[in-house]
């Protein structure tokens, strides 16, 4: 037997089991996999990094803003290559430059090498690693892709809770280093379980998109045709989309980071920003499962308008909050907020502009988000300094955030598929 037809039969037949769910799983343990390159995966070693290298912290901060905004520029690169060679071959390839930059990182003395590392590390992992994840279940599944994205969504954020306390009991009994060791060999292992596992496409093993079968519903009825990156860029719904998820993205980073002083500014004590991160992740996570099923049902754009309308909710609620119903009920928001913009991010650009050069424009629209979560932080610095609070800040950007609600909710579609050529672009 072939190898082709040893893939396609599991893939499709045995017991009804299509491989997309498999490459699905793969792909959220890909998303954990960026740890490494995160704001909160790097700021759980920080302190005894900056200690063992000597390297202050304005110094570390200015590091970290060079490399997030150099290693962003990875996205664009890694979403062609997508395109061209598949995921299988780039996610193998991300994944051990990864794990060697890890490795490498372990072994720093310096605040050169630091410097050299923090940029691959962002690169390889925030951004790279990211666009691959995302594009494997966009390349896997159309008509289920809500409900595969929805689970995507909760298994990559149980996979980063559990990564998290891992990581956290390790640092109690060991180095940075020593962690940073281990991480970068699970790393290595990953590398090679996804290039055993991870198949580029369901027309590279013989199989329908989504598993569907029968009349009507062949491998031909879905064809990995659509958008071009410079089309998708001319149309209205690249830019509500992207810049939606990049001003959460800001949104969430500089309050996340901040979180505890920005609630002091308030008077609230450090267990009640423990409990708002608590309620923002917990409702982070029942959001992938609602925006997952309502993505199913509802038009997407429709589905970010309310996102946002929730989001602009929280950011006016955050300055008046001075008492625990307004303080939980920001949390509340942003939680909403957030599970939902994270489905429809990673559903919308597969189903809007086809999967043909899905790479490339979840790259773009990757790009972008880093540049939000790189700004979110010294925005809210910046208020802080010029203002004496994040208030300035959150008011300021709650119309902001309100008009991009509007602009998504009554956002037209482009169709894709229905030409090949000179589509007609919003």
């Amino acid at each position: 037997m072939s190898q082709l037809t040893a893939i396609s039969e599991p893939a499709q037949a045995r017991g009804g089991f299509y491989y997309g769910w498999a490459n699905m799983v793969v792909a959220a343990a890909a998303m954990v996999a960026t740890l490494p390159g995160r704001t909160f995966g790097l700021g759980m070693i920080t302190e005894p990094l900056l200690r063992d290298l000597n390297v202050s912290h304005f110094d570390f901060a200015a590091y970290n803003a060079w490399a997030t905004l150099i290693g962003s520029s990875f996205c664009l690169a890694c979403g062609p290559l997508i395109d061209r060679l598949g995921v299988r071959l780039v996610l193998t390839a991300v994944v051990a430059a990864l794990a060697a930059t890890v490795l490498g990182m372990s072994r720093v003395t310096g605040s050169h090498g630091l410097l050299f590392s923090l940029v691959l590390t962002r690169g390889f992992g925030q951004s790279a690693l990211s666009v691959v994840s995302l594009t494997i279940v966009g390349k896997w599944f159309v008509r289920r892709l809500p409900t595969a994205m929805g689970i995507y969504s909760v298994l990559s954020s149980i996979g980063f809770i559990v990564a998290v306390m891992l990581m956290g009991y390790g640092l109690r009994h060991m180095g940075w280093r020593e962690i940073w060791f281990a991480i970068g060999a699970a790393l290595c292992a990953f590398a090679v379980l996804s290039w055993l596992i991870v198949r580029a496409s369901p027309e590279s093993i013989g199989v329908a998109v989504d598993g569907d079968s029968g009349s009507g519903k062949t491998g031909e009825s879905e064809p990995e045709d659509g958008f071009t990156l410079g089309q998708a860029l001319r149309t209205s719904a690249f830019w509500a989309f992207a810049l939606s998820a990049s001003v959460y993205a800001m949104i969430a980073t500089g309050l996340m980071l901040f979180n505890e002083a920005v609630l002091a500014e308030h008077g609230f004590p450090q267990h009640v920003a423990v409990s708002v991160i608590a309620i923002v992740t917990l409702l982070g996570l029942l959001a992938n499962f609602l925006g997952g099923w309502l993505a199913d049902r509802w038009p997407i754009g429709r589905l970010m308008g309310i996102a946002m309308l929730l989001l602009a909710a929280s950011l006016c609620m955050l300055p008046a909050a001075y008492g625990p119903i307004l303080v939980y009920g920001y949390a509340v928001m942003m939680g909403l907020a957030g599970g939902i913009v994270m489905v429809i991010f990673f559903v919308c650009w597969g189903r809007v502009f086809g999967r043909k050069h899905l790479g490339a424009i979840q790259g773009a629209a990757q790009l972008l988000t880093v540049f939000g979560s790189a700004g979110g932080p010294l925005a809210l610095q910046l208020s802080v300094r010029l203002t004496g609070s994040s208030a300035a800040l959150m008011l300021g950007l709650a119309p902001i955030v309100l008009a991009l609600g509007v602009w998504s909710f009554l956002l037209p579609m482009p169709e894709v598929g229905r030409q090949r050529a000179g589509f007609r672009l919003d």
